[in-house]
C-alpha cells in the first residue's frame, strides 16, 4: 500500500496587513514627535576628559554664556520657594511665589523679576536677558553674591551641588566673579561641567591608564 502523499502548500505570506501596520505606526511618530526646542542659554563647553558624570538632583547650575552673562538655575522647587519668599521679604517685590518655582532659569536684576516671571515662554531667552549684576560698585553690592548666600541658606542642612558651566569663549572676569561669590558664601566645592572626549592617544593620561590595574 502507496504512503498518503501530503498536499504542499505554499510558504508565501500576505505582507499587505503588516505594511499597513508599519506605515501607520510611522505616521504616528511623524505627527506625534515635538522637535527639540532651541536651548534657552546657548553655549559652547570646553572639552576634557573626565568621565565623572554631573548630579542631577539638588543642583544649583551657575551658566555663562559666551557674553559673559551670567545665569542660574535649580532643580529643586521648594529651595527657589524658599528664595523667593526671602526676596519678597527684604525687597517687597511681591514676586509670584509658584511662578517663580516653574521657571527654569534666572537672568536679570532683582527688581526685574516679577516682568521676567510674566514673559511668555518663547521670550525667556538667555539673549534677551541682561544676566546677573557682578558689578561690586553699585548699590548694595554685586547680586550675584546675594544669589549664591540665598541659594546656600535655601539648601542649608541639606545636599547642595554647585555646578559651574562656561561658554568656550567666554572671559575670565565673569568666571572669576563666580568663584569670588562662592568663596564669600564658604562654598569652597563645586563641578565644572564639560563636554567629554576620549584620553588622548600618547599621552599621560592615557599611558597612566594603561599602567593602572583593571577592576574586575
Amino acid at each position: 500500500m502507496s504512503r498518503p502523499k501530503i498536499a504542499r502548500k505554499s510558504t508565501s505570506i500576505d505582507m499587505t496587513a503588516m505594511c499597513d501596520v508599519a506605515f501607520l505606526l510611522l505616521s504616528f511618530f511623524i505627527l506625534t514627535t515635538k522637535p527639540k526646542s532651541s536651548e534657552a542659554i546657548n553655549v559652547v563647553t570646553p572639552t576634557s576628559v573626565a568621565v565623572k558624570p554631573a548630579p542631577q538632583k539638588d543642583v544649583a547650575l551657575f551658566t555663562i554664556d559666551k557674553n559673559g552673562k551670567i545665569f542660574i538655575s535649580m532643580d529643586d522647587e521648594s529651595a527657589k520657594a524658599d528664595i523667593a519668599q526671602s526676596i519678597n521679604s527684604t525687597r517687597g517685590l511681591g514676586i509670584n511665589v509658584a511662578a517663580f518655582k516653574k521657571a527654569e532659569f534666572f537672568g536679570t536684576a532683582f527688581g526685574q523679576i516679577p516682568a521676567f516671571l510674566a514673559l511668555p515662554m518663547e521670550r525667556k531667552i538667555g539673549d534677551n536677558l541682561p544676566g546677573i549684576s557682578i558689578d561690586t560698585t553699585a548699590p548694595g553690592g554685586s547680586e550675584l553674591n546675594e544669589w549664591v548666600r540665598l541659594i546656600a541658606t535655601a539648601y542649608q542642612g541639606r545636599q547642595l551641588n554647585v555646578l559651574l558651566k562656561g561658554d568656550n569663549v567666554s572671559k575670565y572676569p565673569s568666571f572669576k566673579a563666580v568663584v569670588d561669590a562662592f568663596k564669600k558664601n564658604d562654598i569652597l566645592k563645586f563641578q565644572m561641567v564639560t563636554n567629554p572626549e576620549s584620553v588622548p592617544i600618547g599621552s599621560e593620561l592615557f599611558k597612566d591608564n594603561l599602567k593602572a590595574p583593571k577592576k574586575a
